[in-house]
């Protein structure tokens, strides 16, 4: 009597790997951020709690929309991707998609992505997102990256397109307090971004990219991370005379801005003494600066229930 074939899990397991690989090309932590900026937009359009079939489909449409222009991001630093000590683990680095693949995944996620926002919301929002998508990887990925220090400061604003998508999901046309959203994560992208650059500035430097922190001293860049900074805090509290926003929001913006500009300050501080990472601390900035953006657009969603 013969025993019973062994069930093996090399196929399940192999299948879960290419699932997480193509996963992993839509860097998901991005998108969460995206998604962060476009939910309490919507709630401010609608002055309330928006159609949640109308919240499904914009966050879906834009979750398939930004994993694209990631995806893409990853197919042209590819390379760049392989020499980074941070990104040599993604997906196209380390060879475990092939670029042709992930190119084709990238193409599909964008179509597929149009098609939702622009059937289930709107073309207002659909051709925004597919704007956001072209800017993001030609604009930014293949032009500004390799060519100029200010490549974050322009390129960012990509990112900055989910507040305008959300709030035209809503109204069908774009008003100011959209707009002035925009300009909040504008100018909160470079002093971001630039902190995480700081930290791996040796990276960027081996891939030949000219981030600010490679071709600046750290003394020029925490310089202009504080005047972002400023800035960015100053745009926040124009969205309280542009959206009669009501008290609390003002005091909600002014109490982040002054934890995000303290910290913006001691980077300055730390960098006229030294020059050592370890001494300037710069992720510090980095995750308060996300923590920062968090609370500020939770705060915009609260503005329709507090005026």
């Amino acid at each position: 009597m013969s025993a019973p074939p062994l069930t093996s899990t090399a196929g399940l397991s192999t299948t879960r790997e290419t699932v997480a690989a193509y996963v992993a090309l839509t860097k998901p932590r991005i998108i969460e951020l995206l998604l962060l900026t476009t939910l309490p937009v919507m709630f401010l359009a609608s002055n309330g709690v928006p159609p949640l079939s109308l919240v499904f489909a914009t966050l879906v449409g834009g979750t398939l929309s930004a994993g694209s222009a990631n995806t893409l991001n990853c197919v042209v630093d590819a390379d760049i991707d392989a020499r980074m000590r941070r990104t040599r683990r993604r997906p196209l680095a380390r060879q475990a998609v092939s670029r042709q693949s992930a190119l084709i995944f990238g193409i599909v996620l964008g179509v597929v992505s149009t098609m939702i926002l622009a059937v289930l919301v709107n073309w207002q929002s659909a051709l925004l997102a597919l704007a956001a998508n072209v800017f993001y990887v030609v604009g930014y990925t293949m032009w500004l990256k390799p060519r100029t220090a200010q490549n974050i400061v322009w390129g960012g604003a990509a990112g900055c397109f989910p507040t305008l998508i959300g709030w035209t999901a809503v109204r069908g046309s774009l008003a100011w307090p959209p707009v002035v959203l925009f300009l909040v994560v504008f100018f909160w992208t470079p002093p971001h971004f630039w902190a995480l650059a700081m930290r791996y500035r040796e990276d960027y430097a081996a891939a030949g990219v000219p981030m600010l922190p490679v071709v600046a001293t750290a003394r020029t860049v925490a310089r202009q991370i504080l005047g972002y900074a400023v800035v960015t805090v100053a745009t926040s509290l124009v969205l309280w005379p542009v959206a009669h926003t009501g008290p609390v929001y003002p005091i909600i913006a002014t109490i982040l801005g002054g934890f995000f500009l303290g910290e913006a300050t001691l980077l300055l501080a730390r960098s006229r003494s030294s020059d050592d990472l370890a001494t300037l601390q710069p992720m510090r900035l980095f995750h308060l600066s996300n923590l920062y953006l968090t609370l500020l657009f939770l705060a915009v969603a609260l503005v329709p229930f507090v005026r």
